[in-house]
């Protein structure tokens, strides 16, 4: 079990490889719910499928490669991400990105909870018979989010060595759905589909992205056991290839899919067609691999999240901070399966507004880290006034002015079920690029600004 927790990682113990970056990343993104989105582009948004492997490029080279941009600052500061993220807000101003952040995480885990035990249930379905109802959805429910706390609990060398497993399993599975699909579908009707829209195919890259930007701030957390001497540009390059051979084939599989059977961009159940589409032999063993990557990514946000919860005062063990996500997450998890009427209606709106959330603290985040950032390590941990990352009262003024700008002028163009701001009719609102228009500000603001003054000059001492 790993004990550590926000403390800097002392290079005695940087003893990790930036190879094992590109299992964890193609983890990260193991979900059906890329299916979903697939078939979304194709349905809703009318793309064909030569646009839709268009956006499945695009979206998680640009969403991830932020991912890698970021995890460079946990090679730097050997420390969790919103642990480094109080050298650019402050003491006290960190604690509001924190937990706006922390809140974004339980959507996230909660949305992928719910996919995870549908696919549970519908394995039990094709294997014996066993029709779902309130008592068995919460049993699924809850053995998924246990198995994401142990793992998570445990800690960093635990979901190294599941992400190496887990990626190989699927990989496989992968491809024998990929040959089936091959062999079954008609591609005449899939490839003589007309083309969509180029607006549509804009706002689907904004919406694949969202789920990728959702991993910037967690990426140090991954890299903080990597030597100071890491290849920058390799672990950009195992974010964005994890990515990439995880994303590309499952939302090209979504999408050809859907050409039969296009209630699957909308069903309340995001994976109820996938025993329907698939002979039992591929369903099963996808379903029971895609059930283990879900875990893994709930695991890996509950370990992030266990972080925040650190960082916003909860003075516990970091597996007991993950115990607090894991609880919320059984919570909202049971309420969206039985309540919702709509899944994919609220997945697709929770992304957006996750988008927005997670783009503001990435413009200063990621400003502040190419103006050549270093880490103090005691100036980090010391949350007392007159610390070296204190600033004006706890607050650099001018990362909260940019940060809390790039936020408004994000919701101003969203527009998602349950809200839509004056600005959503607009060529950004319209596309789903409310997101990017975020990075925009945040990053643009924050480059003006001059750089607030710390007492630690900026020397990574301490470790």
């Amino acid at each position: 079990m790993e004990n550590r927790g926000l403390d800097p990682v002392p290079d005695s113990e940087r003893t990790g490889r930036v190879r094992a970056l590109f299992p964890t990343w193609v983890t990260a993104n193991m979900t059906v719910l890329l299916l979903t989105v697939g078939a979304g582009l194709t349905v809703f948004n009318g793309l064909n499928l030569w646009q839709v492997l268009a956006v499945a490029a695009i979206a998680p080279v640009l969403s991830f490669g932020l991912v890698g941009l970021v995890s460079i600052a946990g090679k730097r500061g050997g420390a969790p991400g919103m642990a480094l993220s109080r050298a650019v807000f402050g003491q006290r101003g960190n604690l509001f990105p924190g937990a706006l952040l922390w809140v974004a995480r339980w959507g996230w885990e909660t949305a992928n909870a719910v996919t995870g035990s549908y696919a549970l249930l519908a394995v039990l379905d094709l294997l014996f018979g066993v029709r779902g109802d309130n008592t068995l959805v919460l049993v699924t429910l809850t053995a998924f989010v246990g198995a994401g706390f142990l793992v998570s609990g445990l800690g960093f060398r635990a979901l190294r060595l599941c992400s190496r497993v887990a990626a190989g399993l699927f990989g496989c599975a992968s491809l024998l759905v990929l040959a089936h699909l091959v062999g079954s579908t008609p591609w005449r009707t899939v490839l003589d589909r007309p083309p969509g829209q180029a607006a549509l195919m804009i706002a689907g890259v904004g919406t694949l992205a969202a789920g990728g930007i959702s991993w910037v701030p967690s990426a140090p957390d991954f890299a903080r056991y990597l030597p100071r001497s890491a290849s920058a540009t390799a672990m950009v390059g195992a974010a964005v290839g994890g990515a990439l051979v995880t994303v590309l084939p499952m939302v090209m599989m979504g999408a050809v899919m859907a050409v039969e059977s296009p209630d699957l961009a909308a069903t309340k159940d995001p994976v109820s067609f996938i025993g329907e589409l698939l002979p039992r032999w591929i369903s099963v063993p996808y379903l029971l691999t895609a059930v283990v990557g879900m875990v893994l990514i709930n695991a890996m946000s509950m370990y992030s999240a266990g972080f925040t919860a650190q960082t916003l005062g909860f003075a516990v063990p970091r597996a007991w901070a993950v115990g607090v996500n894991a609880g919320i997450s059984l919570f909202l998890g049971g309420v969206l399966m039985i309540v919702a009427t709509s899944f994919v209606g609220t997945f697709l709106s929770f992304l957006t507004l996750l988008g927005v959330t997670f783009s503001a603290w990435i413009g200063v985040f990621g400003v502040d880290l190419l103006r050549g950032r270093t880490y103090d390590a005691a100036a980090l941990m010391d949350t007392a006034p007159g610390s070296g990352y204190w600033y004006a009262g706890g607050f650099s003024r001018q990362a909260m002015a940019a940060w809390g700008s790039a936020l408004v002028v994000g919701l101003l163009f969203t527009d998602v079920e349950w809200f839509a701001g004056p600005l959503a009719g607009t060529w950004v609102g319209r596309d789903g690029l409310g997101w990017a228009a975020t990075i925009l500000v945040s990053a643009g603001l924050y480059a003006l600004l001059p750089r607030p003054a710390d007492t630690t000059g900026g020397r990574p001492t301490g470790f």
